[in-house]
């Protein structure tokens, strides 16, 4: 009778590091050093080992399974974002729209406050993350920064800050809405 061997292969995925960027491996957190900052990714599991070698980020995988496999693409995607992030940054792009009452966008230390939004007398507020720059330009809002999860959080915060319930929202259109996105316009 014949047994079957286990799949002894090795999974392996390359990170290019361009110039001007530098990486530090210490454990599984990864630093990226740029021009801009830096940014330090924690990429943990106990399968996928991190290795650099000259201008590469090597993560390897024995016996990969679906799941490492797929996480190790998720890896690849968090560093190439972190690269992405320190060479030229991120911005989201936000418009105010009312048709009701005129909206007042503010910027107040690490808040946005929106103030007579659907005529309310509190304002309402959103959380402004760590290392993101809000602007207010007329009736745009722009969050950038190097971090593509703490500026696309940030402007999500500030989307859902004006979400509106218990109204028809084909009448009531109110709102702050993402237009676009790291480079990707939705409008």
């Amino acid at each position: 009778m014949k047994t079957s061997k286990p799949n002894e292969k090795t999974e392996t995925v390359r990170i290019d590091i361009p110039n001007g960027v530098d990486a530090e491996l210490s454990g599984n957190n990864v630093k990226v050093k740029g021009t801009r900052g830096v940014l330090e990714k924690r990429l943990a599991h106990q399968n996928i080992s991190i290795a650099k070698e000259g201008n590469k980020v090597i993560l390897t995988a024995k016996k990969a399974s679906k799941r490492e496999k797929r996480l190790m693409n998720t890896f690849k995607a968090h560093l190439k974002n972190a690269i992405l992030g320190i060479q030229d940054g991120f911005v989201y792009k936000l418009k105010i729209c009312y048709s009701h009452f005129p909206i007042n966008v503010t910027v107040s230390g690490n808040e946005i406050i929106i103030k007579n939004f659907l005529g309310e007398k509190t304002p309402r507020k959103s959380k402004i993350l760590d290392g993101v720059k809000v602007e207010v330009k007329g009736d745009e809002v722009i969050a950038s920064g190097i971090d593509i999860e703490k500026v696309s959080q940030t402007a999500a915060n500030l989307e859902s800050a004006t979400r509106i319930t218990n109204r028809d929202r084909r009448v009531f259109l109110d709102g702050i809405y993402i237009t676009n996105k790291a480079g990707v316009s939705l409008a």
